[in-house]
């Protein structure tokens, strides 16, 4: 009886079915129960779901995921809205057109070349659209040029716009790209592909390009930036006790930084490099920086003016220094130092038109403008002032040779062919004449002489007392007999002293003085 009600039940539900099932649903065309739940229409979907969870549909609809879970939640609840059923064996249930079909429904948005791919390219015939592969290695497998060695996670590193288009966050490693390494290709560091234990040190890619050819170490980012290798970043000023000034900051490092003497200490003195460039050969020291600076050799520091107690003055100050300082500067210890003399005459005798006769105060006459340039000489100071015409006189006409010092400063020496004496009064001139005219004379014979002209005598003339040429200083007689011997009558019986008698009026008169 239960049977029979059965097979009532069956056929019944057939006659009311609206048609027959796709092929690959008609095994449960007679289980009703299998797909529909006639108590709750609304759990039909769910039956739909559990039927196909190898499909993965219940996850992609739990967790929102995949095409089937981001649709709208009446598509998601109701399978029917898009798959209709009992239309026939050969009924087609899945309403996809692949042409208008919106992939970015899916868990494989198309992105870059995706978008131009065609669906084939992807989803393979006879297999359903859910099972083509959502990763880059399953269809791009042939294309790895990395043959495998970088995993099968295309998309770390690689655009969906074009395999040379890196996706690669490389500063999210711990060797962040900058400067010129941006624009590096990858295979330029990672060589035959291997990315894994790529050196990070900057010799191990750069020694090629190591100018210094080892010489300075393998740190290079000590001194240079991943910009170039010529934009150094080392400052020597902050990070050495040598701080680069003047000509310095442009020389190059290898000029002081010779290759393969980084275990050694430069020297920071000067004459420790620059001991080639000493034109001074080491006379004037070690100590450069004392006199020059670090801008040029020609330029100079040393004030000669404030360290010295010979100032540079006139030509001083463009004389060259090795034309005074001609030897060591420097003897045995550095603090000692072997002075120069400072008078004019220890450098300058070879200049001395003089020849020493003038002695070896050259600054008594000259200046450091020049030997010509204002002479400055106080005549007056010497043994021989300058008066009247001697003031206005050229030196020339006096001093015949640069030997001043032999210039005789008796008149006659320069005054004998001027001499209408011709010498009968003495050489003497200055007795008589003044320096402002040979016409212009004081001679007071009372006063100057110890004979005294008076009576006769003063109507006699230089001449007749003084007759003959001398030799020097005059010294004429005073004895009256040395005038008048002959007129002396007495023939010498009263002795020389005529004027013991006679008086100088005339020898008529005499005068007997008794003792």
């Amino acid at each position: 009886m239960l049977a029979s009600t059965a097979i009532n039940a069956d056929t019944f539900e057939s006659m009311l079915m609206p048609g027959p099932v796709i092929d690959a649903h008609k095994k449960y065309e007679q289980d009703c129960d299998q797909c529909h739940d006639t108590s709750d229409k609304q759990k039909q979907g769910q039956l739909c779901v559990q039927c196909h969870a190898h499909e993965n549909i219940l996850d992609d609809l739990s967790k929102k995921t995949g095409f089937h879970g981001r649709l709208p939640k009446q598509s998601r609840d109701d399978c029917k809205h898009c798959h209709t059923e009992h239309e026939g064996r050969d009924a087609k249930i899945v309403l996809l057109t692949p042409s208008t079909f919106n992939h970015q429904k899916t868990d494989f948005a198309l992105k870059g070349t995706h978008k131009k791919t065609s669906c084939d390219a992807c989803h393979k015939k006879d297999k359903k659209y859910s099972e083509a592969p959502g990763d880059c290695y399953s269809c791009h497998k042939k294309a790895d040029a990395h043959d495998g060695k970088q995993g099968e996670k295309c998309g770390d590193c690689h655009k969906s716009t074009s395999w040379n288009d890196s996706g690669f966050d490389h500063d999210k490693t711990d060797f962040k790209l900058k400067g010129a390494h941006e624009k590096t290709s990858c295979n330029a560091c990672h060589i035959n592909k291997k990315y894994k234990d790529t050196p990070k040190a900057c010799i191990n890619c750069h020694q090629v390009n190591d100018v210094h050819r080892g010489g300075y170490g393998k740190k290079c980012e000590t001194c240079h930036n991943s910009n170039k290798w010529k934009e150094t970043r080392f400052d020597h000023n902050k990070k050495t006790d040598f701080p680069l000034y003047g000509r310095h900051k442009k020389a190059a490092c290898n000029s002081c930084h010779v290759a393969g003497a980084t275990k050694k200490e430069l020297p920071t003195k000067c004459y420790g490099c620059h001991k080639n460039d000493d034109s001074h050969k080491g006379r004037y020291g070690k100590k450069c920086n004392d006199c020059h600076v670090s801008s040029s050799w020609d330029k100079k520091k040393f004030d000669h003016n404030k360290k010295t107690d010979f100032p540079l003055r006139g030509k001083h100050s463009k004389t060259a220094c090795n034309l005074c300082h001609k030897g060591e500067l420097y003897k045995g210890k550095s603090t000692s130092k072997d002075k120069l003399k400072s008078k004019c005459v220890a450098c300058h005798k070879k200049d001395d038109v003089h020849k020493g006769k003038q002695g070896k105060k050259c600054d008594s006459c000259h200046n450091e403008k020049g030997w010509h340039s204002n002479v400055l000489f106080d005549h007056d100071l010497s043994s021989f002032p300058l008066i009247g015409m001697h003031a206005a006189t050229q030196c020339e006409e006096c001093h015949l040779s640069a030997e001043y010092g032999k210039t005789e400063d008796e008149c006659n020496s320069c005054h004998s062919e001027d001499d209408v004496h011709k010498t009968r009064l003495g050489t003497d001139c200055e007795t008589c004449h003044t320096p402002n005219s040979w016409q212009t004379w004081l001679f007071d014979h009372d006063k100057t002489t110890s004979f005294k002209i008076d009576g006769a005598h003063e109507s006699l003339g230089c001449y007749d007392c003084h007759k003959s040429e001398s030799d020097g200083t005059l010294r004429a007689s005073k004895d009256c007999i040395f005038c008048h011997r002959n007129r002396d009558v007495h023939d010498r019986q009263f002795g020389r002293q005529c004027g013991h008698c006679h008086d100088t009026d005339s020898f008529k008169d005499a005068i007997i003085r008794r003792q």
